[in-house]
């Protein structure tokens, strides 16, 4: 039942570290672990996870900084593990993107609980937003979801089946940094490090199909890290 759950373990102690690994293995979650905040940024802007635990007091990167990183491209629900027990280190951490916040020494089954009860929550908002979300507009960008169809400036514009998706995913994610691997584990099937170059050359494409009618910038490329797409604020042709 979890077993496409995958779960990143940011934590420097030892036995912290395998006290959640075994939990998360007993209960069918694949996982990762970090035990110090650079791996742990490695692995996030290069893999795509369902749920990340981070420890604030990690040797070389407090934890708030990489939440705080990570929420710049990503908005996978995060769990905070701390012996912090101060209200303003909390209400910090929350502040900054976190979506809960476990303290120190803490019970298994509560850490179960918590994980299952976000997991629950993330699938009815992505549920939610499927059946409210039919038709996605941007500027002169239209996209229906039913009919599979795209319009720029009430013109329909024909995509190959890789472009559409790459154009779904991102407009799905407006405004979010997507990784390069996140990319290539949503819209390819087993995807091996050579698709990264044709994943900039069906971009490519795209962009010119959809900005050719519209002479907007819908697409930003964030060198070395992956796409987003923008939110353009005009709403006819000039």
């Amino acid at each position: 039942m979890n077993r496409n759950i995958k779960i990143l373990v940011i934590e420097d102690e030892g036995a912290i570290r395998n006290l959640i690994s075994t939990a998360l293995q007993t209960n069918g979650y694949k996982y990762e672990v970090a035990s110090n905040g650079s791996s742990a940024l490695s692995l996030l802007s290069t893999h795509q996870y369902d749920m990340v635990f981070v420890d604030l007091g990690l040797p070389d990167i407090d934890g708030v900084e990489i939440i705080r990183k990570y929420r710049t491209f990503s908005t996978t629900p995060i769990i905070v593990i701390s012996a912090r027990s101060n209200d303003d280190d909390k209400i910090n951490a929350l502040d900054e993107g976190a979506d809960d916040y476990l303290t120190k020494p803490f019970n298994v089954e509560e850490l179960l609980a918590r994980v299952r009860s976000t997991l629950r929550r993330t699938q009815y908002l992505d549920n939610k937003q499927t059946e409210e979300e039919h038709i996605f507009t941007n500027g002169l960008l239209k996209i229906d979801y039913i009919s599979q169809s795209v319009f720029v400036a009430d013109e329909e514009i024909h995509l190959m089946p890789i472009e559409y998706n790459l154009l779904c995913l991102l407009a799905k994610n407006v405004g979010k940094v997507l990784t390069h691997q996140y990319i290539l584990d949503k819209v390819w099937v087993n995807a091996i490090e050579s698709d990264l170059s044709s994943l900039r050359v069906y971009l490519t494409s795209l962009r010119k199909k959809i900005e050719k009618k519209s002479h907007e910038k819908y697409i930003q490329t964030h060198i070395g890290v992956g796409y987003k797409m923008v939110r353009v604020t005009s709403t006819e042709e000039e």
